[in-house]
Formats: structure tokens, C-alpha cells, sequence
């Protein structure tokens, strides 16, 4: 049985590639358990080497610490259609809320609380439908192709948790979720909270990131010592527990693609970013501010014309097929009504 942070599980992954069969079938056994019944999992000797995440975490505050026109140099379009490139404080707006075309008041409403901070999206150089977005090389020397190898890293890793994942829920082939994923749909997200009036935050005049699920396959996370995470608790629905730093592992979360395929078996579970647990003592004019937030999600995604449909392994008698067939575009279409505006926002005041 893993072991436990807090309320979510703690799943050690150094015996998976060299272990016996025994010891992947204990840890894919033990990788879904947690995935049934609270959808988050923090995992140790996951495999993404620790100087290469150092590294990322510098070359993310390199890049946030940037004069904020020279991150306008690679702008997000306008709109959900293309999500790479640089967000400013305020741009996006995350909910839960499935807001249809048109619904222009829904979206208003959504957005009268902005989320601060900014973010930076990095994909497969070979996607069609999603191109990267970089800052010019002279602004960042050495960026591009850092990333680039981090973001192939991350997905070395994520195919080895699919693996475990398909043999856990039951599949004699422990590759069939590779098969829809080659990697080129995923998303590397650089993200940064700026410290914000904690009465501001508190008060909810404005948001880190409000509870939301992840749209695709499975999410792993990386995040600093700041804290802020929380997770929506599996037996007290709208009560939230801290996913505290754990340090060196990652959390893994399953997205909504995964919990379609598997018929509601694992879960894909509401979490959102809130006042750290532990304030630091800076002060800006008498106020209180939290401290700034780095953290570094890699999104797994199946493909974008792949097909999610209810798996016959997690389909019986007691438990019929809950979802129709959907296609991933579609899907990711549908969530991201709302999340980017069709004419973009000016930078919010985080003082």
C-alpha cells in the first residue's frame, strides 16, 4: 500500500523499469488505487533527473523575470484556438464552467475576478495545430532548446506512468494508451505567481487559479516550496486539503480524458491554487503579500483526432457506459470556451 502526505498518496517509482513483474503489477496496482479514490499521487523516482528540473525552474524565473515587453515578444493569440506563448497577469480566466458559443455574459461574469498570474505554453515543435510561440533567441539565449529537451524528457516519463495506468485498470496491453499519445499534443507550462495582498486574495477580489479539473489524459506537476496547491478532499466534496511540496517528487492528477476512458473508475478531481499555508513576512506599504509561486505542469494529451471512449475493462452490468465517444480536439474546444477572451486584457495591478 503507498504511503501517505497528507491526505494524498506517496507512490515510489524506482523498481517499475528494472523490477520483477510482481513489482510493476504491485505498482500499477497501487498507482490506480490512489487514482480511484483521490486522483492525485505524488511520485518519487519518477525518472525526470533533478539537475534537468533546477534547470527548468531557473530558466522559468530567467524567462518571468523578463521586462514585460520583451514576454510580448511572443504574445498567446487571442482567443482558445492556439494556447502557446506568453500570458500576462489577468489574461486567462480558468473554470469549471462549460461556457457555450456566444454566451458572452457567462464569459463577463466569469472574468470579474482575474486570475493573477502569467503563464507560458511550450509544445511539440512538430505539432500542426498548436505552433510554439518563443521569445526571439537574443532575449533568451538558450531557452528554446533547453526547453525543447525538457519538455521530450517529461513525456519519456509520462509514457511510463500510461503504462502502469493501463495495466492497473486491467489492460493486457500495458501500451494502449501509447498508441494515443505520440507526444506532439502535450503542454509544457511554465507558470508564475507574483506576490499578491493576501487580504485581496483571501477576500476573493482576485484569484490564483479556482477550482478546475484537467481536460486531458494525466497531469504531472512540479512545483517549488511556496505551497498554495490544494486538492479537492475524496470524501468531503467542496472541501479542499493542501497538496504540500513534496520535495523531488512530482503530483500526478488524472485529467477528464482519462476518467471517460475508464468509465468514472479513476478520477478526475477538482483542485485550485490558493493563499500558500504559511504567509512570508514582506510587506509592501503596510500589507501583507504572499510569496511568489513557481511551478511547472506538463500536460499529457492524447492526440488531437484520437477517439476516448469507455473501456470495455471498466464496463459491466453494475457499471454501464457513462460517456459517449468524444473526440480529443473537441473535447479541449469545449473546455477552453471562455478561458482565453477574443480581445485580449490589459495586465492586472497585483498591489
Amino acid at each position: 500500500m503507498a504511503a501517505k502526505h497528507g491526505a494524498i498518496p506517496v507512490l515510489d517509482f524506482s523498481t517499475w523499469s528494472n523490477g520483477s513483474t510482481d513489482d510493476k503489477r504491485r505498482i500499477a496496482q497501487e498507482l490506480t488505487d490512489a487514482c480511484r479514490r483521490v486522483g492525485f499521487v505524488y511520485i518519487i523516482n519518477h525518472g525526470v533527473p533533478k539537475d534537468l528540473l533546477d534547470g527548468a525552474f531557473r530558466w522559468s524565473k530567467n524567462l518571468f523575470d523578463l521586462p514585460l515587453e520583451k514576454k510580448m515578444l511572443a504574445p498567446h493569440p487571442p482567443g482558445p484556438t492556439i494556447h502557446r506563448g506568453y500570458s500576462w497577469l489577468g489574461l486567462e480566466k480558468v473554470s469549471q464552467d462549460i461556457i457555450s458559443d456566444g454566451d458572452e455574459a457567462k464569459e463577463a461574469e466569469n472574468r470579474k475576478i482575474s486570475d493573477v498570474k502569467e503563464s507560458y505554453e511550450i509544445g511539440s515543435e512538430e505539432s500542426e495545430t498548436q505552433p510554439n510561440i518563443w521569445v526571439p533567441e537574443d532575449v533568451l539565449p538558450g531557452f528554446r532548446e533547453f526547453m525543447m529537451q525538457f519538455y521530450w524528457k517529461c513525456f519519456e516519463a509520462a509514457k511510463e506512468l500510461l503504462r502502469a495506468l493501463a495495466i492497473g485498470i486491467g489492460l493486457e496491453d500495458e501500451d494502449f494508451f501509447l498508441r494515443f499519445h505520440t507526444g506532439e499534443n502535450n503542454q509544457l507550462r511554465l507558470l508564475h505567481y507574483p506576490p499578491v495582498e493576501a487580504e485581496k486574495l483571501s477576500s476573493n477580489v482576485v484569484a490564483r487559479m479556482p477550482a478546475h479539473s484537467d481536460w486531458g489524459t494525466i497531469t504531472m506537476l512540479f512545483q517549488d516550496d511556496c505551497g498554495g496547491l490544494q486538492v479537492e478532499h475524496p470524501d468531503e466534496p467542496g472541501h479542499f486539503v493542501n497538496a504540500t511540496p513534496m520535495k523531488n517528487a512530482l503530483v500526478m492528477n488524472v485529467g477528464d480524458l482519462l476518467m471517460r476512458w475508464s468509465n468514472d473508475f479513476l478520477k478526475s478531481t477538482l483542485h485550485r491554487v490558493t493563499l500558500p499555508p504559511v504567509r512570508d513576512e514582506p510587506h509592501a506599504d503596510g500589507k501583507l503579500m504572499t510569496k511568489p509561486r513557481y511551478s511547472i505542469p506538463y500536460f499529457v494529451s492524447p492526440d488531437p483526432k484520437a477517439v476516448i471512449e469507455c473501456l470495455s475493462v471498466c464496463t459491466d452490468d453494475q457499471h454501464p457506459v457513462k460517456y459517449e465517444p468524444v473526440v480529443q480536439e473537441d473535447y479541449r474546444r469545449m473546455r477552453g470556451r471562455g478561458q482565453y477572451a477574443d480581445t485580449p486584457t490589459a495586465s492586472v495591478s497585483v498591489s
